[in-house]
Parts: structure tokens; sequence; C-alpha cells
């Protein structure tokens, strides 16, 4: 508990206290009324001075109609009339409720600030001479060289330039496996590093960096409010007015006609105590506040409790391919030899010293399949532009290259022609003109991927995938997913035109998802109902445009987001429905003379804390096991 939270705490026992001794007390002694009333009093100021003077202070204001008026007005009138030990109950349990209200607001807060210990106090700057020194993050200019020693937060977006270590990055991305980086892999802020010292290339300004960008899309979010939000908000704004008015009919018209003046009265205070909207008011944005928490504490950042309600509504989940269902990185799939060998090592080493002369992707991809052969058997080659390289290795000439490379140097390779139906990019490779076999080179699927599929189709979801690739690789990629739909070649253009096809054929009061990552999504990320990014390694365009981020690129909290507002959503309307029914039927029973001062006090106080209970729910979120 805060300060604040401690002294409301204190003067709950202080005035439970002296409510119990004065009940005692009058229980066994006769003393006049008078006495009574002033005995009362001081408990009664005790707890409810600060309601007092907030009412006070509204109708200064001219915003008279809120909780504190509602109290001030049924506990003063209720002292009024004679019922002192109800009138200080009234207020204590009122208090009661809002002390656990607001240490269940102060949970849900702590759940989103806790994120914001990933904010750096300090970078350890590295000089031309070598010396360190402690500066502030937003000081440090791009290609400076920092020092982040174990246990520290990476304060900058970099690149390891020396050292190894693992980084602990679960407050980013939800993932509580470490990260293992060494020389040449990029680090994003935020992260903390847990063994050995590293160095670090700056790429990014403190106010671009990873951490910046997080931290501004949490802090932000409770300003776009969801629908449901808007209309509680509303709601109250009209609701406590006309009750006030309801219980000042009560009051008045019929005792007119049937006497009773008194317990008319009370009848109306109690009606007051009841209608009060703090339930609905203070559990509904908990909810989705501890909706946004909860998703950040699994990776997931929405920048709004409007996106959080919407992703509720999703019938069509859009992808792109590459950096999306695919890792986005070239690599070595397939291995075919011509003598039916599982691994041929004599091709494998052929094909890695070859492609070492270039400085093409795939190339690369097939130089890292025997990275450690000795370059010293290489002694000629050169690069056939757009068909592959031509080297001689152990005074052998070998060929590595589509098809075109071997058909121009009279290599027979019939039966392994191109179009033979697997995915990917086919590298051929020859030596002294006989065909050695070839290797598939594929963007490897997203270990998640497939389940991502699934797990949306469970939910009634309809995939479909929009790539820039070639057509018969898309069409392999989404087989292997179990993708309902695929459009392939296409450019950015075109993926807006089959988006804006789709949001105009999809089923009523229902949404749109697309998922991407790279910059040429950014016009689709903004076309959709709701845009999600790739966040580790999408673009900065992408994640700007993005009404949703998923910090580990992983696909398959697609499906979590999903999850994660409908039982958002379905919490929220629990609360209005329980909340207005319990009014409703206990000012139906006040209006008729069947309840008194207490049930008041469950109508309002019990049925807040019970709302409150409920919404809590939504900070206990867990990444793929929170159901």
């Amino acid at each position: 508990m805060n300060k604040k939270q401690k002294k409301t705490m204190q003067r709950i026992i202080v005035a439970g206290a002296l409510s119990a001794v004065l009940a005692l007390l009058f229980h066994f002694a006769a003393l006049p009324w008078f006495v009574q009333l002033v005995l009362w009093l001081v408990p009664y100021l005790i707890i409810g001075h600060d309601v007092l003077r907030k009412a006070f202070m509204g109708i200064k204001n001219r915003e008279i109609f809120d909780e504190n008026f509602l109290m001030a007005v049924a506990t003063v009138g209720a002292v009024a009339c004679g019922e002192y030990s109800e009138g200080v109950a009234v207020m204590l349990f009122y208090q009661i409720g809002e002390l656990f209200q607001s240490y269940a607001v102060g949970k849900s807060r702590s759940s989103i600030t806790a994120l914001m210990d990933i904010r750096p106090e300090v970078a350890n700057l590295e000089s031309a001479d070598g010396k360190v020194a402690e500066v502030d993050p937003d000081d440090v200019p791009v290609g400076s060289v920092i020092v982040v020693k174990p246990g520290e937060k990476i304060p900058l977006d970099g690149r390891v330039l020396s050292g190894e270590s693992t980084l602990n990055t679960a407050a980013l991305t939800g993932e509580s496996r470490p990260r293992s980086v060494r020389p040449g892999d990029d680090v994003i802020s935020g992260c903390v590093n847990q063994d050995g010292v590293l160095r670090i290339e700056t790429t990014t300004l403190y106010d671009d960096s990873t951490v910046a960008k997080i931290l501004d899309l949490v802090e932000n979010s409770s300003l776009k409010k969801a629908p449901v939000e808007n209309f509680i908000t509303k709601f109250a704004r009209y609701y406590t007015p006309a009750v006030c008015i309801g219980a000042l009919v009560l009051a008045v018209v019929p005792p007119l006609f049937l006497g009773g003046w008194v317990d008319w009265l009370m009848r109306a205070l109690t009606f007051l105590v009841i209608s009060c909207p703090c339930a609905l008011v203070i559990s509904i944005p908990l909810t989705f506040f501890g909706g946004i928490g909860g998703a950040s504490k699994c990776g997931i950042l929405v920048k709004g409790g409007n996106y959080l309600e919407a992703l509720s509504k999703t019938r069509v989940a859009v992808f792109d391919k590459t950096g999306t269902l695919t890792k986005g990185v070239f690599k070595v799939t397939q291995a075919i030899p011509v003598t039916g060998e599982i691994y041929d090592l004599r091709m494998m080493e052929y094909a890695s010293l070859a492609e070492t002369i270039s400085n093409h992707p795939i190339a690369k991809s097939i130089v890292n399949v025997c990275p450690h052969v000795d370059r010293s058997r290489l002694t000629d080659g050169k690069e056939i532009a757009g068909q592959g390289v031509k080297a001689t290795i152990d005074g052998h000439t070998v060929l590595v290259g589509n098809f075109k490379l071997m058909k121009a140097e009279h290599v027979d390779v019939a039966p392994y022609a191109e179009g033979d139906g697997r995915y990917g990019t086919a590298a051929y490779i020859a030596c002294d003109g006989k065909f050695l076999g070839h290797l598939v080179i594929s963007d490897e699927l997203k270990p998640t991927a497939k389940h991502a599929i699934s797990a949306l189709h469970a939910q009634d979801v309809r995939t479909v995938m929009l790539s820039g690739d070639m057509p018969d690789v898309a069409q392999y990629v989404a087989k292997e997913l179990g993708v309902k739909e695929v459009h392939g070649g296409l450019m950015p253009a075109d993926k807006v035109e089959w988006v804006e096809k789709l949001l105009a054929n999809k089923p009523p009061r229902s949404e749109l998802v697309f998922v991407g990552d790279g910059i040429n999504d950014a016009p689709v990320l903004m076309r959709a109902d709701i845009g999600i990014a790739m966040g580790a390694l999408g673009s900065d365009a992408a994640i700007e445009a993005a009404d949703v981020v998923l910090m580990d690129d992983d696909p398959a909290k697609v499906d979590l987001a999903i999850r994660i507002s409908c039982k958002c959503m379905r919490i929220a309307y629990e609360n209005i429905v329980f909340a207005l029914a319990v009014k409703a039927i206990c000012l139906v029973l006040t209006a008729m003379g069947i309840t008194n001062m207490w049930w008041g006090v469950f109508a309002d106080v019990g049925v807040m804390v019970l709302a409150v209970l409920n919404a809590t729910r939504m900070l206990y979120t867990k990444s793929y096991d929170w159901l």
C-alpha cells in the first residue's frame, strides 16, 4: 500500500473501533439523543470528512452529481433521521470499498509500470582513448560505443562489437528463455545483460530506440478508450442525475398521499446509496487497463482500449509471408545428391567453397553449410551474373548456380530440371561437367507459424496470406501452414487492393486484422481495421503504423491477443450486467420498502468490490496457458 492508502486504512480502523464501542455503549445505556448524535459524529467525521469536502467542492464547481454527493446526501440524511449507526456504517463501508478499489487499481497499474523498469538510467560511453564514463542515454549519438556490464540494462539499440553473453528479454517479449549474443549480433534496448561484458555500437538515438517506443506506446494506450468505456462514461453522466431525481420523487410524492415522511425519506436515502455507479465507473476502465497490462507482460503491446475491444471481433486475419510467417532468412533446407545418399560431404564442401566468392544472400546461406572448410583449396573463381559461380577447387572445375548455368556449361541435369515442385530456390552443383546434386534454399518457417494458423481456425477466423514472393512459393508456404487463401507476386499497392476487397466482403460487425513486418506493409497496416506489426525485427514504419505490436515476432501471439481481448470483453460485460441487475432489483425493493440501508451498502460497496475483483482477473495473463 502507498502512504495515502495506509492513512485511509488507519482511519477505517479507528472509525470502526469507535463505532463498535458506541454500539455496545448505547446497547446497555440509554443516553439523550443529542449526546448520541455528538458521539456518533466523531467516527462519522473521521471516516467521512474527505467525502463531505469533495461533495461540497463538487457543488461549488457545479459538478454535483457524483458518488461523493450521493454518499454525503444519503449519510447526512440518515443521521438527520436519527439513524446514526446506519449513517456511519454506510460511510465506513463506502471507504472500505474505495480503499479496495484503490489497491486494485494500484495492482493493475503496477503491471504496466513494471514495464517501466526497462528504462535505462545511464549509459557507459566509451571514449576514443578507451575511458568509460556514465552519461544520460539521451546524450549518446549514433555510432558511439557503449559498454554494458553483467546485470545492466542495454540502454540503446545497437550491434555487438565484442564480448559474448546471454540477454534476458522477458520484460520486452514475455519470453523467459535467455537469448545468446556474440559479435555482429543486433541487440535492442531494455534487455538485461546476464553474463559477459558487451561492447556495443549504437545504431539509434534514445528517442528512436526500442525501449523508448515501448514506453511511449504503453503510457499513451489509456488515452484511446474502448467504445464500452466511453459508453459507461456517458451513461454515468445521465444516470446519476436521473436517480437523484428519482430519489427526490420517492421522498416527496408518496408521503403526500400515504403519509409516513420519515419512512419514505429513509427509502429515498437508501435509493441514493444503491444507485451509486461506482461499480461500473471503476471496474470497466480497470478491466481494459488490466487487459493492456496483461498483454504487455506477454510481449503484446496494444496501443489503446479501442483496439483491445476491436480484436475481440476479428473474423478475418491477413498475413504477410516473409518475416511474418517465415523467418525472412535464407537457409539450406534440403541437400539432394545424385548418389542418393542423405549427406554428400564432397558436394557440400564444393558448394560452400565456391560460393565464398559471392556476396549474394543465397550464396551466404550455402557458405554457412560448411563454414570451416579450408579456403586455400579454392584457387580460382568468378561470379557469373544471374547464373551462379564457377570456381577451381582441388584442381577441379566446380559449378554452383541455377538451371541456366548448368545448361550454358552443358551439364546434364534433366532429371532435376526446374519446376519439380520443391519449395525454394534450387542451387545445382557440378564438378568437371558431372552433375553432383542440388541444394534447396528457402526462407524457413517460424516454429509457431503453423500453430498460429490452426489456433485462428479454431476461433472461426478466416486466414489469408498476401505475399510479394513468387506465386508457387507462396502456395507452398500456405499449404504447409494450412492457410485457407493465398495470393502471391503482389506489390504493396496490390496488397492494399486485396485488403480493400476483403474488407468489403467481411462478415457484418466484424474486424479484419493484417499482420506484417516490412516497410512495404505500412500502407496495408493502416488500411486494415487492426494492424499488427512484428516488433523485434519489423521496420520502424510498420511499428508506427500498427495498432498492436508483437515484441518477439511470434505469429502465435495473434491468436493470444484475440483471446485476451475476448476475455477482457467477457469480464466487462459480466460486470455491466451484474451491477445493473443487482442495482435494478435493489432499487425496486427499496421503493417497495422491503430493503434497508444495509441492502444499500451491499448494492453499492458489495457490488463494486465484486466487480473490481472480477476485473483484476485480467492482471493474471500468461503467455500460452493463460486461460
